[in-house]
């Protein structure tokens, strides 16, 4: 396999580069000086495209590459892919959902703690010598809280299964109810965040979801309420956001993912009800190196016309 031309747009993983090189001919967009000659001198040997969560397959980038076959994502959202451009030409898409489920979800529960417990801000306290002045504030609890979840897939009932061992009420919003779960459902995210003190967002984006965390999604959780986005940046109306946490409409914040990554509203840097994570819910060695491994499954799986292991298209 070792002909057959891969396309890696941004850098991802020297794990996955490693892996890759070792089967593929490895070609690595970001280090050519002109990137669209770069694809045009090998458009007849590229058969796979490995994107991520920022970097995916558009139309044009499809229509440049008349040998491609699959397009394998280091991630599980793939809105950065066109699927359905993908399913009229053919070329078939695999994401790497379940092995970073349970990282992701940790990253909730600790962007919920973090906001409410004032961590990071209580970590500079110390640092910074005011304790010698006097002692830091109090905070809000957590346990007994109750979490709000939109889209109970995997991610989400991850995460109420972490927030029941605080003792925490769980409430969901999904396109329709699960009769399977016990958890209470809301046909309405206003009605959703009317009606939890934490709520995270953990569904895929799409054009129905975003902007689902709206002016009057944050003015319904309120002054108390706590955001918790773990899912993409473009969920959330990022002006409206800072608004309301400016003008105190919204009681705080814990963000993973933004809607310009790596750009972040400066705005957000001095509010200490804010914690800001860059994007790294799936970010540990042992859950970037299993993604890893399963891209490279889904090429080989792909190029030894073997079933693929997690087909999106």
């Amino acid at each position: 396999m070792d002909s057959i031309g891969v396309l890696l747009p941004i850098p991802m993983s020297p794990y996955l580069e490693q892996e890759l090189e070792k089967r593929f001919n490895l070609l690595k967009l970001w280090t050519a000086p002109h990137k669209t000659q770069f694809i045009k001198d090998h458009a007849t040997s590229i058969r796979a495209i490995v994107g991520n969560a920022s970097a995916g397959a558009d139309a044009e980038l499809i229509d440049s590459l008349p040998k491609l076959e699959i397009v394998a994502s280091y991630s599980v959202g793939i809105d950065k892919v066109d699927l359905k451009y993908c399913k009229e030409k053919g070329v078939r898409v695999t994401n790497t959902p379940d092995v970073l489920t349970e990282d992701v979800a940790d990253i909730a529960i600790g962007l919920s703690l973090a906001v409410m417990r004032r961590l990071c801000e209580s970590d500079r306290y110390v640092r910074s010598g005011l304790w010698k002045k006097g002692d830091y504030k109090l905070t809000t609890k957590f346990t007994g809280k109750t979490v709000g979840i939109i889209g109970m897939g995997r991610i989400g009932k991850a995460v109420a299964k972490r927030a029941e061992a605080f003792s925490c009420p769980i409430a969901y919003f999904s396109r329709s109810g699960k009769p399977d779960l016990k958890y209470k459902y809301y046909p309405t995210v206003v009605e959703l965040a009317s009606n939890c003190d934490v709520l995270v967002v953990v569904c895929p984006l799409t054009e129905e979801t975003r902007h689902i965390i709206n002016r009057e999604v944050m003015n319904a959780l309120g002054p108390k309420g706590v955001l918790i986005n773990i899912g993409r940046g473009p969920h959330v109306d990022e002006p409206e956001l800072v608004s309301a946490l400016l003008e105190g409409r919204l009681g705080g914040a814990g963000l993973d993912v933004y809607q310009n990554e790596p750009e972040v509203p400066e705005e957000l840097f001095g509010l200490e009800n804010v914690v800001l994570l860059p994007h790294v819910g799936s970010g540990t060695v042992e859950t970037r190196n299993a993604m890893a491994d399963l891209v490279i499954g889904n090429l080989e799986a792909h190029f030894l016309n073997k079933p693929l292991l997690t087909p999106v298209v």
